[in-house]
């Protein structure tokens, strides 16, 4: 046989164990792991927590899409109301992602320690200060949606008819709260698959009561964009239930000891003092949202209509891409509880480096072909060719934030949620939504202004994070 014959099977050899070796880890990362993420290969960690994480993130821009691709059926005043329902909610979502991040960075780092009943306290807590938040939240909600939709800048038949909409799920947020905690929960101990899972059986129940309660089937009446809310509340509800049956079942990477079925006064107090930096961050990011929105408004329903299927759209990119920083924050907070500072960084620019290369080439396919992807969900040219340029100018931005993004989930996950803050606030609020109302009024660019302002903020966000970053003091946190 000749070399080059010898050369080409030893070749072929290497190319099939690999794609076996790689075949067998995605099995494993979609089924569930029980390795140490502090020991295993790091290659190896990202891999197996990031493609259930991914996949999670998927689940839940579902969520977003399916019920705007129903209820674009409606009439652009129902998308309205979505939009502006959703930019209200970014609050509740900014206050459970708050929470989540503390509860990342204290279970996974209790885990790193190899200390589960000291994780299980983190989780109760997270749980319980999660559940009465929400209280504070819901009936109010329930009560005023009609004057905070008037005050989003809603037409009359936005506010008079899509008003139940946001009464359900503002008044269920308690759902939606729990539904982000318990599934950091999991995620944080390592156990993604699981989280995954959780959002895959409210994404099924979801999608197929959407069209049933939305259009009606036989006996059941169509109720239009109340049917939507109905539909999302009842699948994000079952998913928490079996969520609750996970966690008191107990054979997963985190177990519920019973005895720390209490406040933990000290935990709560911790958990409390992390998380206010990570809903201060959150809330100022996704709050600047509903600033957006509002300065949207001003162009009318086709401009808002464009601007909330163009942002659905990137949500279920980004979400992902959060799935991939969401696997980084865990490698950081595990790998610092084990004493391993320098691969919980090596993690970091790994996942960063492949979250460019993702975004990257999705970037290209929306601006190359923008209208596409607006045209799946409406059938009305000026909001698709509204839609299609937001689309196709934040797109520009995907690369940079890409990285942004993960190094912000880095901070967190060391459990240091000031540096955020701190970034957010100059970034969305200092440069995003001043320069979004000058360019869109004063120098009259109209909403694509708004999108350009989008650009510049986050391509700012991700030159200080980067930068901060470098300087490691996140290293040095302790909780």
């Amino acid at each position: 046989m000749s070399s080059y014959k010898k050369l080409s099977l030893y070749i072929n050899s290497i190319n099939r164990e690999n794609i076996k070796s790689l075949w067998k880890d995605i099995l494993e990362s979609i089924s569930g792991s029980d390795k140490d993420f502090t020991k295993e290969k790091l290659s190896k960690s990202i891999l197996l927590l990031s493609i259930p994480m991914v996949l999670e993130m998927i689940m839940e821009s579902i969520f977003a899409i399916a019920d705007i691709f129903f209820v674009a059926k409606l009439g652009p005043d129902a998308i309205a109301t979505v939009g502006i329902t959703e930019s209200l909610l970014t609050i509740i979502y900014a206050i459970g992602m708050g929470l989540s991040m503390a509860t990342t960075a204290l279970v996974s780092r209790r885990i790193g320690e190899k200390k589960p009943y000291r994780a299980s306290i983190a989780a109760i807590q997270s749980i319980i200060a999660g559940a009465l938040i929400s209280l504070f939240i819901g009936i109010p909600g329930m009560i005023f949606a009609k004057d905070l939709l008037r005050l989003m800048g809603a037409n009359a038949d936005i506010i008079n008819h899509g008003s139940i909409y946001t009464s359900i799920l503002l008044g269920s947020n308690m759902i939606i709260m729990l539904l982000f905690i318990i599934n950091a929960v999991f995620r944080s101990s390592g156990d993604a698959a699981t989280s995954m899972r959780v959002l895959l059986i409210a994404n099924g129940v979801n999608i197929i009561l959407d069209p049933l309660l939305i259009f009606g089937l036989g006996p059941i009446p169509a109720l239009g964009i109340k049917g939507a809310a109905i539909a999302t509340t009842t699948g994000r509800g079952i998913a928490v239930i079996y969520q609750f049956y996970l966690l008191n079942k107990g054979n997963g990477r985190i177990k519920i000891f019973k005895k720390a079925l209490r406040i933990n006064l000290r935990v709560m107090s911790e958990l409390i003092r992390i998380s206010l930096g990570g809903i201060g961050q959150s809330i100022i990011a996704t709050s600047s949202w509903i600033g957006m929105v509002r300065i949207i408004a001003i162009f009318g329903s086709t401009a808002l209509a464009g601007y909330t299927i163009a942002i659905r759209i990137i949500i279920f990119v980004l979400l992902p891409s959060w799935g991939l920083s969401n696997a980084a924050a865990t490698l950081v907070g595990q790998n610092l509880g084990a004493k391993k500072p320098g691969r919980a960084e090596k993690a970091v620019w790994a996942t960063g480096y492949v979250n460019m290369i993702l975004l990257t080439a999705i970037s290209l396919v929306f601006i190359i072909m923008p209208h596409f992807f607006i045209q799946l969900f409406i059938d009305n040219a000026e909001v698709i060719e509204t839609g299609a340029k937001g689309l196709r100018i934040v797109s520009f931005g995907f690369i940079f934030y890409a990285m942004g993004m993960v190094m912000v989930q880095a901070f967190n996950g060391a459990g240091d949620t000031r540096t955020p803050t701190k970034i957010n606030i100059v970034c969305f609020w200092i440069i995003e939504i001043p320069l979004a109302y000058l360019l869109a009024t004063s120098y009259g660019m109209n909403e694509f202004g708004v999108y350009l302002a989008i650009i510049v903020a986050e391509s700012c966000m991700t030159l200080i994070a980067m930068w901060l970053f470098k300087k490691g003091k996140w290293k040095l946190e302790k909780v």
